[in-house]
């Protein structure tokens, strides 16, 4: 599978009860993903047709009309001839929108479940409950869920500028539009203002919801904003933010293109109102 085109993903936590027929298994060696030489995955009737002994697998839902499941290799795994391990980093805008999101949901849900075989209020021994996503305690019955941080990504835009900002593991050059985790208590309204000044000493208003994006990095969801510039003058820290400032749409920085990525969604949003034709 290396393009799945238009087919829709259907979540689930029950595995088909029928076996043996031929799913999509993305194996994951932690975050490194066993692909094809072209960068697809197998579609095949299990790990062990591809030489693999899985600690574990999950089953994820349906693409069309095949399972979908994620399998957590040892750290010892080897890949079979024509095939080799990438982290999913290094998938980002080479694999299709398809596969890049299913390898993200797969690897999220693989990486609870290895990291919840035990309860963390009691240390007894947790088991999957049947028809949810969820692991219930053996002893004290506590039930433990995937966990998500919620993020939010902000495009913030003063007349016809927008502001852009520069994280020091950027590739030389490259900004983007700025982005924060929400804190306990707060709406995703306040943590886009609280954010905004934190890291760039801008204030903002007019908060409007513009889209979201699951992101296993290692496992958020990015809630993307517009807002309007109110004031104040741009300041950075150096640490999280080491530059940040505002840009006209025809003298733009290099910025993360493509079309997974919705710090991409925001920039090009703001340079199809602003671009001169």
């Amino acid at each position: 599978m290396s393009d799945a085109g238009p087919l829709r993903f259907v979540a689930g936590v029950d595995p088909p009860a029928e076996g043996g027929e031929a799913g999509i298994w993305l194996c994951f060696r932690r975050r490194e993903l066993l692909v094809e030489g072209d960068g697809g995955v197998p579609i095949v009737d299990g790990p062990g047709a591809l030489g693999q002994a899985p600690v574990r697998a999950q089953f994820l839902g349906h693409l069309g009309e095949h399972a979908c499941w994620s399998a957590e290799l040892p750290l010892e795994a080897q890949p079979p001839p024509g095939m080799r391990f990438r982290d999913l980093r290094a998938l980002y805008g080479s694999a299709s929108e398809t596969l890049y999101a299913l390898a993200g949901r797969a690897v999220q849900i693989m990486e609870w479940d290895r990291t919840h075989q035990f309860c963390g209020a009691c240390g007894g021994r947790t088991a999957l409950v049947r028809g949810e996503r969820a692991r219930r305690c053996d002893a004290c019955e506590l039930l433990l869920f995937p966990r998500l941080a919620p993020a939010v990504i902000v495009q913030v835009t003063r007349g016809d500028e927008i502001l852009l900002a520069r994280s020091p593991h950027f590739p030389p050059g490259f900004m983007s539009v700025p982005a924060g985790f929400v804190e306990p208590g707060e709406t995703l309204e306040e943590a886009v203002v609280r954010e905004i000044e934190e890291e760039t000493g801008i204030v903002v208003g007019d908060v409007r919801y513009f889209a979201s994006q699951p992101w296993p990095f290692p496992h958020s969801l990015m809630l993307g904003f517009t807002a309007h510039y109110v004031g104040g003058d741009v300041r950075v820290d150096g640490k999280e933010i080491e530059a940040a400032g505002f840009y006209r749409a025809e003298a733009m920085p290099p910025y993360f293109r493509g079309r997974i990525s919705i710090s991409g969604w925001l920039i090009e949003d703001f340079l199809a109102r602003h671009a001169k034709a």
